[in-house]
């Protein structure tokens, strides 16, 4: 009946919840008038997790079969996108009627447009081609189990192999390069939200792949340096980039491994954007020791990525995130209160954790090498 049933103290909490977990309970709260609302929608809410995959998968076909931009151009018939799609039409109906019940097209007798929901993802940068390398992650998640009982290998493993470091095959460098920087702009905006980068001279990027928090950072200081570090395959689409933008010579490229390789060294502020989720404990920890070492007294520090919610658990966090680390077979999707003690650790002080403007594209800390 109550999902709050377990922040109740003591034993009042457990015999409520021993009592909620009889069905013959259940069938008598969801009549009775005083119970029947909460217990109603506890059940509407638990089915919607039981068939959460399903509707990933519908959306994947959506995504599959370019619907949303076939609908862009006006309302169609299942009949005619069938025929397009070479999927026959009462499947193509059953796809179409379930876009439009998750609230992504909408029905008008026989014919489905795009609905509000649906522009709207074709609007976010690179939503679509999130979801379509989502087929190596639901593999992994085909038996969750097993992922939890830590396989020798992983597909989500195979599709990332830059997380592990050594040399990276140039073609699995420009489909990650691709898909960062498409995703990346929406992680650059709230982080610019959440840190104001007046004052720094000089940034350094960390893991910066093809330059797109650089580029932002550029625009909102157009007086700053910026650096940008990454391996030797990822680098290569940053110059031109930095071409376009007319940001050339205020950037400089150098390609290298933190794991291996000394800092560049002469940044007033470094940024991590979604590095340190993809690493170990161990690796973070050693990380962040060259970070510090590399600033100067007073020198600031940007860590901005998912996080997990810690003592109060978050569904992007602590559910999609936690999950796609652990198929990546490397790092973790950590709280900030997590991060904040490893920055701590590193010999940071004033660690500070703004709020985010939305927790399901990114968190922000921001820290300081004391004077």
């Amino acid at each position: 009946m109550s999902a709050e049933a377990h922040d109740l103290p003591g034993w009042r909490g457990s015999w409520l919840n021993r009592l909620i977990a009889r069905p013959g309970f259940q069938s008598w709260a969801s009549k009775f008038p005083l119970t029947r609302s909460r217990a109603r929608a506890d059940g509407a809410a638990l089915f919607d997790v039981v068939q959460g995959f399903v509707q990933s998968q519908v959306l994947m076909a959506l995504v599959e079969l370019d619907l949303f931009r076939r609908l862009r151009a006006g309302p169609q018939s299942a009949e005619m996108l069938g025929r397009a799609c070479d999927v026959p039409e009462d499947r193509m109906q059953v796809l179409l009627q379930a876009g439009a019940a998750l609230g992504l097209l909408k029905r008008k007798r026989d014919r489905f447009s795009l609905a509000r929901k649906g522009a709207a993802l074709m609007g976010v940068p690179g939503l679509e081609a999130m979801i379509r390398h989502h087929k190596a992650f639901y593999e992994d998640l085909r038996d969750p189990v097993a992922l939890l009982r830590k396989p020798d290998e992983t597909k989500l493993s195979q599709f990332w192999p830059y997380v592990f470091g050594g040399d990276v095959d140039a073609g699995d460098a420009a489909i990650y390069s691709d898909l960062m920087a498409q995703s990346q702009r929406l992680v650059a905006e709230d982080t610019l939200r959440a840190v104001s980068l007046k004052g720094v001279q000089h940034l350094l990027d960390i893991g910066g792949g093809t330059g797109a928090f650089l580029e932002a950072a550029g625009h909102a200081n157009r007086a700053m340096a910026m650096t940008l570090f990454d391996l030797p395959p990822v680098v290569p689409d940053a110059q031109a980039r930095f071409d376009a933008a007319g940001m050339a010579d205020r950037v400089s490229i150098v390609p290298g491994s933190f794991r291996e390789d000394a800092l560049p060294e002469g940044a007033d502020a470094i940024s991590l954007i979604r590095v340190l989720y993809d690493h170990s404990d161990d690796t973070v920890r050693a990380l962040l020791a060259k970070v510090h070492d590399a600033l100067p007294p007073g020198g600031r520090l940007i860590v901005s990525e998912p996080m997990g919610g810690g003592a109060r658990p978050d569904k992007a966090g602590d559910v999609y995130f936690a999950f796609y680390t652990m198929a990546m077979q490397t790092g973790r999707a950590r709280s900030a209160d997590e991060i904040g003690a490893l920055l701590t650790e590193a010999g940071f002080a004033d660690v500070r954790s703004p709020a985010p403007a939305r927790a399901y594209v990114t968190r922000v800390l921001t820290a300081v090498r004391p004077t």
